[in-house]
């Protein structure tokens, strides 16, 4: 594979350097965050319940925007 080949290079310099330099070499050198150190998972959150909109509520929203529509449909409603 022609990606691979500049990588294998890079890694067999490395294992001369350290042969050079009197190190050891090293089979497979890790790479990142070392395990274990990352964020601890959170504890899963309870669900909570699904929001509800009473009567009383949403006989307003409706009224506002009936209001609305009758305001439009009369040529009054706002231009932007």
């Amino acid at each position: 594979m022609e990606l691979l080949r500049p990588l294998r290079r890079y890694t067999r310099l490395e294992q001369q350097i350290a042969v050079v330099l009197g190190g050891e070499v090293q089979a497979s050198k890790r790479r990142g965050r070392p395990p274990g150190t990352g964020a601890k998972p959170k504890p899963a959150k309870k669900k909570k319940g699904k929001r509800k909109m009473s009567a009383e509520g949403r006989a307003r929203i409706v009224e506002a925007q009936r209001k609305r529509w009758a305001a439009v449909k009369k040529g009054k409603g706002k231009k932007k």
